[in-house]
């Protein structure tokens, strides 16, 4: 139960910093200062705060029209929900209540 609460806890810690770094590079960017790189916003979404970066993406409306960024955030997210969707099959396989 305690692998539960930790990941549950990580999970949150990791979308809040996704949050928040895209609410940052907003701010940088509107003040025309030094940005945080495109691939370490994508690394806080590959780790798991995809979510996070997803709604700091809508509610920022930062990184929108740029497309070569949207579409890898969207592939990330993707592979995400297969990934878990290929876990929770497997265990519903083997006759582990997921």
């Amino acid at each position: 139960m305690a692998i539960v609460f930790w990941a549950f806890a990580y999970l949150a810690v990791i979308n809040l910093l996704a949050f928040l770094a895209f609410g940052w590079d907003k701010k940088k960017a509107r003040n025309d200062k030094q940005r945080i790189r495109e691939s370490a916003l994508l690394n806080f979404a590959f780790f798991g705060g995809s979510i996070g970066s997803k709604i700091a993406q809508r509610r920022f409306r930062h990184k929108t029209r740029k497309q070569p960024f949207a579409l890898q955030l969207n592939a990330i997210i993707a592979l995400q929900v297969i990934a878990i969707c290929a876990v929770i099959f497997w265990l519903w396989r083997r006759g582990i209540d997921p």
